[in-house]
């Protein structure tokens, strides 16, 4: 009886075809198996891309249009906290192990994977105590595990994860530690994020010297997990599936859309101690803004004609508009895999108007004009209470002082960013690439990221 495969799946953001010179651990794998073309699919940020890879659906069907969710019903934002349960496809762990019960598998560092069924799980969950301050934590399966792996090797380094600091001492701890966690009994397939390459390119630029030189510090680790990884199920060599998440492109300019709406006297705001606020009871409507890409919610019970003449008049605001690539809606929110009907319905995550920046832009989220008036959170690392992606927290702000008890400030100039992702370029879907170690598992014939379930069930006989 042939022994049981072993499947090795890494999740790598910002990875183009053209960074595989200066990469040869990994143009060594493609080199003996095969390298793909792989398209990310819409919109091609985080976590609405790794749902797609690890369901083998779009976002129409696995839910996950953005890196934040937005209730209607509750008016409740929540960014990037989501638990693996609001997926609304199974997750290729699932799968396998409802195909083949017994089959060891890992969820490792992966966005929304909190709770996940798969044997091995770990990711980032700081632990808010009582008195205000934060215990590093990360939320682990075994429950216990985590308390292991901080014995071992310390604490994960969230500072180097996110903010000024992130590089590539955090990806060497996701590393070392599934090695560490997967010694005992190796998983047959393991998902690993390794988040390298997206803090440099975003920085400086996709082609700037500290990107390029990111490339090969990512090799020296993905040629290190590979070679664990490999001696940890010897002798049978585990298939290994390097699969990019997004291209980052050069970005010279931002538009700030909730700005837009503002003036236009369909954003509300509420003067509080802290700065203003978005006031989501009186606001007509609101943009969560997450890299290139925008999603505009409306006021609940609108009358259909009246919400039909506010989302013509959205969208009269932004087509056009120097930054803006496209405005969806209606018939183009199915069109796009977005919304399962043209009026997105109440448990539906999509805006009711989608904005897709041009390829050289990006949508930053602040609503205010007076940066004086910004709320308190904006100058800090603060994920969670900022409705929208801001890439400003890889930066410091060495000219102003940082807010009470703060190490540092974060910047609200919106031109320091010179990378984003997230818009598709119609003229080349395929912006990404994925890289087999097996011959004769995938071609060269261009795939899209929902392709990859099936390519890795097919491996364990379950496709």
């Amino acid at each position: 009886m042939s022994a049981a495969p072993h499947v090795l799946v890494l999740s790598v953001p910002g990875l183009r075809p053209e960074d595989l010179p200066r990469m040869p651990a990994l143009a060594a794998l493609g080199a003996s198996g095969s390298i793909a073309p792989l398209a990310p699919g819409f919109p091609a940020v985080t976590c609405p891309v790794q749902a797609t890879l690890t369901t083998g659906v779009g976002p129409v069907g696995h839910g996950i249009v953005a890196n934040g969710l937005w209730d209607r019903s509750r008016r409740h934002l929540e960014m990037w906290i989501s638990p693996d349960s609001v997926h609304r496809s199974p997750r290729i762990w699932d799968r396998l192990a409802e195909a083949r019960p017994g089959f060891r598998t890992a969820a490792w560092f992966l966005l929304q994977s909190k709770h996940a069924t798969a044997d091995l799980v770990c990711l980032p969950a700081p632990r808010h105590n009582a008195d205000g301050t934060e215990t590093m934590w990360c939320h682990t399966n075994p429950a216990d595990l985590y308390a292991s792996l901080r014995e071992a090797l310390g604490d994960f380094p969230l500072h180097r994860f996110w903010g000024p600091l992130a590089g590539i001492d955090s990806t060497r701890w996701i590393v070392d530690s599934f090695l560490r966690a997967a010694a005992g009994a190796p998983p047959h397939l393991a998902v690993v994020y390794l988040p390298h390459l997206d803090y440099a390119a975003q920085r400086s630029g996709p082609d700037s010297p500290p990107a390029l030189a990111a490339c090969a510090e990512l090799d020296a680790e993905i040629a290190r997990l590979v070679e664990g990884f490999a001696a940890l199920v010897d002798p049978t060599p585990p298939t290994v599936l390097v699969a990019g998440e997004y291209r980052i492109r050069p970005v010279s300019r931002a538009v700030c859309p909730n700005r837009i709406l503002r003036e236009a006297a369909l954003l509300a705001v509420v003067a509080t101690p802290q700065g203003e606020l978005i006031d989501f009871e009186r606001s007509a409507a609101w943009c969560l803004a997450d890299h290139q890409i925008g999603h505009v919610y409306l006021q609940l019970g609108l009358p259909r004609e009246k919400r039909d003449a506010l989302v013509g008049r959205i969208g009269e605001l932004f087509s056009g508009r120097p930054g803006i690539g496209r405005v969806i809606t209606g018939r183009g929110l199915v069109e796009a895999g977005l919304s399962a009907t043209p009026v997105p319905a109440l448990a539906s995550r999509c805006g009711d108007v989608v904005l897709e920046s041009s390829l050289d832009a990006w949508l930053a989220y602040p609503w205010w004009s007076d940066d004086a008036r910004a709320p308190s959170f904006a100058r800090s690392i603060d994920i969670h209470r900022k409705p929208g992606y801001d890439p400003l927290e890889l930066f410091v702000d060495r000219s102003s002082p940082p807010p009470p008890g703060l190490p540092f400030a974060i910047p609200l100039d919106t031109r320091l960013l010179a990378g984003s992702h997230g818009a598709v370029d119609p003229a080349a879907p395929h912006e990404t690439i994925l890289v087999c170690s097996q011959p004769g598992v995938v071609g060269a014939e261009p795939l899209a990221a929902t392709d990859l379930a099936t390519v890795v069930l097919k491996l364990f006989g379950a496709g």
